[in-house]
């Protein structure tokens, strides 16, 4: 009895020993992974950050037979072919969108990718990006809150005539925030208050709602929606 005592408690230790590096293995798998996402983003803001330089290597170039150009108009006093002329230049260089850099290379990845897409989508955007680092979240908490918040956003817009983006996330009163405002015409809240998906397939949407409000609850922060001139805005607020 003696000898089947001992044994088990050897048993029980190397058990526990095992779950243990199991354990260990697990963790460190997990923190390749978020390694292995993190270089990944790095070498697309790189690529990203390539083609704008490139972009603005070719205006300025470009420049001087611009102006040549339009002088040329001037001195014909064709001032309509002018006025046309540099208003064209004019469309080329707003489609050159400076990078955001934040410190947060996360955030730097979510931020450039979505407001990308929104202004291809003929959105107009508008930020103003503190240097938040947002360190208490995990990467993939983050990543689905904010991702969420502006998708939403993105797919409003495409239902106005004149869709217009705002975006600030800074730091207030012990909170990291973000906010995301998308102009409308028409009352969201008061149409649909529960914020009910309106898509035919509720299997696979209308959980960003739900998953922005149970994340910010994770981190026991707070999140608002509500409608302020013509704006329809959400706000999740982040302990610091």
């Amino acid at each position: 009895m003696i000898w089947q005592k001992k044994e088990k408690t050897e048993y029980q230790i190397l058990d526990e020993k095992y779950q243990k590096v199991l354990g260990e293995k697990a963790e460190l798998a997990y923190e390749l992974e978020e390694v292995k996402a993190s270089m990944g983003q790095i070498i697309e803001q790189d690529v990203q950050i390539r083609e704008l330089h490139e972009s603005v290597r070719r205006i300025k170039h470009d420049m001087k037979n611009h102006m040549m150009v339009i002088a040329a108009y001037l001195n014909e006093e064709n001032y309509e072919q002018a006025k046309a002329y540099t208003s064209e230049i004019l469309d080329k260089l707003n489609a050159v969108h400076s990078y955001i850099e934040t410190g947060n290379s996360l955030l730097n990845h979510i931020l450039n990718e979505k407001l990308n897409l929104a202004r291809a989508l003929g959105i107009s955007v508008k930020a103003e990006i503190e240097n938040v680092s947002f360190a208490k979240m995990e990467s993939l908490d983050f990543s689905a809150l904010l991702s969420n918040i502006l998708d939403n956003a993105i797919e409003a817009c495409q239902k106005e005539r004149e869709p217009e983006l705002q975006v600030r996330i800074s730091i207030k009163r012990g909170y990291e925030v973000i906010l995301v405002k998308n102009m409308t015409e028409m009352s969201v809240l008061k149409n649909n208050p529960e914020l009910h998906t309106t898509k035919e397939s509720k299997e696979s949407h209308g959980m960003g709602i739900t998953q922005i409000k149970a994340i910010v609850q994770k981190y026991n922060g707070l999140c608002d929606f509500y409608e302020e001139e013509g704006w329809f805005c959400v706000s999740a607020f982040i302990p610091i």
